[in-house]
């Protein structure tokens, strides 16, 4: 009797530290947009409202971008009586299942911030001892993604801390995305794929290309030194359980080249989507980036692999993708701030991914489709030369 009733004990412990996240809400990197990287806090309903409307006419929803996320700062800085999340009653004058049913009605879908320690980073109250309570608040207000972030959580062991909230947000019974901005301080892509559909990676990011940004305590990254980054990760990475390499700086403050480099970079590395800029003033420019078909295809590729920085030399790399039916993607990025020259034979380099096991075959003559001209630029047959200007970016889709 004594290890039936040990063995139940243990079955029962099993169950409540193993979780179970919904499952098939990710076959592709989530697209979307989030608040934080433009807004801040400075978040209301009309913004909210307007953001739905402009991802709808602008072409985002039709280009794939699904999810609005409302980042910090969206919830009264006291909980209620009764231990419930507020909404800011002068942000949201008329409640958020307001904002959130007239989200739907445009066909999109809503996402909720919190943060697994006592606060948010912006000293709002945070989920920490009411993870199914709020989690069943979120369910009750139709939510369907929600970013869980890491401040404020001294003591707190993060895969304990996902782990509780991901069995929350199941046993609340609406399924949702989970996002574990968990920074990559715990190494979230070893325990995470069970507990979580984005495995964030690292550190905020910041619109700058090259370099560092110091808030004083903490450094937010640039784009190449996230990238950086994400190489060694790779293996961690698939359908329904994605590295997350933070939100896009597209539109918001780099030039038109690195804005493009930084888009192609993030589909190279099968990253979600998750555009930072205001929308309702983005130019043609950011909007052509944004809803570049080709590209969001070569990140949305059923295959699902993460790419690789195949090599580097001089600050010129070369970055490759295998893709669905033997295609490859393949970018020549020029990190440095002058021209660099490339000369790349196709018929004498052997591209070969060691992780996943593909190869580009050297017996075929793949078509260079130019993903940012939309033309076919010669095949594989040929050497590849150009010049390419300072952190900018050639990008094929080599198709058989």
């Amino acid at each position: 009797m004594k290890k039936l009733i040990s063995g139940m004990l243990a079955l029962a412990l099993a169950h409540t530290t193993a979780a179970q996240k919904f499952e098939g809400l990710a076959p592709t990197p989530p697209m979307g947009w989030n608040s934080w990287n433009t807004f801040q806090t400075g978040i209301n309903e009309k913004l909210i409202m307007e953001t739905a409307d402009i991802m709808v006419s602008s072409g985002m929803k039709a280009a794939g971008y699904t999810y609005l996320v409302l980042d910090d700062g969206w919830m009264a800085m006291e909980r209620d009586s009764a231990g419930n999340l507020v909404p800011d009653p002068q942000k949201f004058p008329h409640g958020l299942k307001a904002v959130v049913d007239y989200v739907h009605g445009k066909g999109l879908k809503f996402g909720m911030y919190n943060c697994a320690g006592t606060l948010t980073c912006a000293k709002y109250p945070g989920t920490r001892g009411y993870e199914y309570q709020d989690a069943r608040n979120y369910a009750a207000w139709d939510i369907d993604y929600l970013k869980y972030d890491w401040c404020n959580t001294h003591g707190i062991n993060a895969k304990e801390a996902y782990t509780t909230m991901s069995n929350a947000l199941r046993k609340a019974g609406r399924p949702m995305i989970f996002s574990l901005c968990e920074w990559g301080v715990n190494k979230p892509w070893e325990w995470g794929a069970p507990v979580g559909q984005m495995l964030r990676t690292t550190e905020d990011i910041w619109q700058v290309f090259d370099s560092v940004h110091s808030h004083g305590t903490w450094d937010a990254l640039s784009v190449m030194r996230i990238a950086d980054i994400q190489d060694s990760l790779r293996r961690y990475s698939g359908p329904d359980h994605w590295n997350d390499p933070d939100m896009l700086e597209v539109g918001n403050g780099m030039t038109y080249t690195e804005d493009r480099t930084h888009f192609s970079l993030w589909a190279m590395m099968a990253a979600p989507l998750m555009a930072g800029n205001d929308i309702r003033k983005m130019t043609p420019a950011t909007k052509a980036i944004l809803t570049n078909k080709d590209v969001i295809a070569i990140d949305q590729d059923p295959l699902g692999i993460q790419g690789f920085k195949f090599s580097e030399k001089d600050s010129l790399q070369i970055w490759c993708k295998p893709l669905q039916r033997g295609d490859w993607a393949v970018c020549f990025l020029n990190r440095s701030s002058h021209n660099a020259a490339v000369h790349f034979n196709w018929k004498e380099t052997a591209i070969a991914d060691n992780v996943f096991h593909h190869t580009l075959k050297q017996d075929i003559h793949y078509t260079l489709y130019n993903v940012w001209t939309g033309k076919n630029e010669g095949t594989t047959r040929k050497p590849f030369n150009a010049v390419i200007k300072p952190h900018d970016i050639v990008m094929f889709r080599l198709k058989q």
